[in-house]
């Protein structure tokens, strides 16, 4: 390299970097304001071209509004259930006292708790009781409760397994190839933890659920797990004619301390699930999250608007053609070990309605179980459904 194409070369290297895109190491005290975006210098002009256009006035002013009332939601993969709801968030709040929301794709829930902690720009996300778990166990996060906070508590998204009808007992699956969707995702964080939960050792593989159906098709797989809300789309419009079905999974184990029963039903997958009898399965609650910045500053009071207007308009996402699992919401349930915004529970106290309900804990429900059965009811179908109409009752 000559010497003049080295001294090019430093001069331009400086601003070929991409900057780190990570929160700061911990948010600044309460009282404190928001951190201000770094300003970074302008590389000098090379000779000859023409100068930027100056910005107006109005230019400015029009940036910052836009800026000051849009929030980022980190969602899920196109088609998925989250990617639908944070859709459903964009449509009904947009314009709601000048207020943007920007869904943005991401990898699921498990990738979207590590999202929400780091990465800058993203102010709200689709995270699961378990990913946060999972992200508070990782030694190399600190305090993550301080950082994320709930705005609040929203569904239950269900384990779906789908194999050939030649696979009658989800343990024949020991051993063999089952598709976890993309590495990251948040099937692949809470479906491998299921698996482990119920004892089941598989052979994992890491594609997109189209991909995967395709496998599965030419039975290069033997099964596929999704853990979404249930109607899962992809999994709706499969066309398997009848050589596919939804595999009964046990509600046993570390799986009953970890997570909560549920049930899949011919009315929700007509092509995989019998009529006349119910798939069992396992269930994993879904939290709308955000990024606990202290009061006072410009991020935590985009996101308190975002508050108003999301619990404000709040029946206007029961109604078609909104998810149906916003039916499913409760939102004045709080989540265990995890902090309420301080927005989100200043909104509920100053409406005065019902006192918060801790939602339905994986080992509360495992308890409720052992209760009833040390009462003399041992017939497991009659326990479990009496949980089901428990669930669906409370707090309601």
């Amino acid at each position: 390299m000559t010497r003049r194409a080295a001294l090019w070369l430093a001069l331009l290297l400086p601003w070929t970097v991409a900057e780190a895109r990570a929160q700061p190491a911990d948010p600044p005290p309460a009282a404190a304001p928001a951190p201000a975006r770094p300003v970074r210098a302008v590389p000098p002009r090379p000779r000859g071209q023409a100068p930027a256009p100056r910005e107006t006035a109005e230019d400015v002013a029009l940036g910052s509004h836009l800026n000051a009332n849009t929030v980022a939601v980190i969602s899920g993969t196109p088609g998925g259930t989250y990617f639908r709801m944070a859709s459903d968030l964009a449509f009904v709040l947009d314009g709601v006292n000048d207020l943007r929301v920007l869904p943005v794709m991401g990898k699921g829930a498990g990738q979207n708790a590590y999202d929400l902690r780091y990465l800058r720009g993203i102010d709200i996300g689709f995270v699961r009781t378990d990913s946060l778990d999972q992200l508070r166990k990782d030694k190399r996060v600190g305090n993550a409760s301080s950082h994320i906070a709930v705005i609040a508590r929203l569904f239950n998204d269900e384990l779906h397994v789908v194999a050939s009808r030649e696979i009658t007992d989800i343990r024949q699956l020991a051993g063999r190839k089952v598709s976890f969707d993309v590495r990251g995702s948040g099937t692949d964080v809470s479906g491998r933890a299921m698996f482990a939960g119920i004892g089941l050792t598989v052979d994992p593989v890491n594609v997109d659920q189209p991909t995967a159906l395709a496998m599965l098709e030419r039975g290069e797989i033997a099964a596929l797990v999704s853990v979404a809300a249930k109607p899962v789309a992809v999994l709706s419009e499969f066309q398997g004619g009848d050589r596919f079905r939804l595999l009964d999974v046990p509600f046993a184990g570390g799986a009953a301390e970890s997570y909560m029963p549920a049930e899949l039903t011919h009315a929700d997958y007509p092509l995989l699930a019998p009529e006349g009898s119910a798939v069992r399965t396992l269930a994993v609650g879904t939290i709308l999250a955000a990024y606990n910045w202290p009061k006072g500053s410009e991020r935590y009071t985009r996101i308190a608007r975002f508050v108003d207007a999301f619990f404000g308009r709040y029946d206007a996402f029961l109604k078609a053609p909104r998810h149906p699992k916003w039916r499913e919401v409760n939102l004045t349930a709080e989540v265990p070990d995890w902090p309420r915004f301080p927005a989100a529970r200043d909104w509920l106290e100053r409406r005065g309605g019902p006192a918060p309900k801790v939602a339905a804990g994986p080992g509360e429900v495992a308890q409720f179980l052992a209760q009833r059965r040390g009462a003399g009811e041992v017939d497991r179908d009659q326990l479990y459904q009496e949980f089901l109409r428990w669930r669906d009752g409370r707090g309601r």
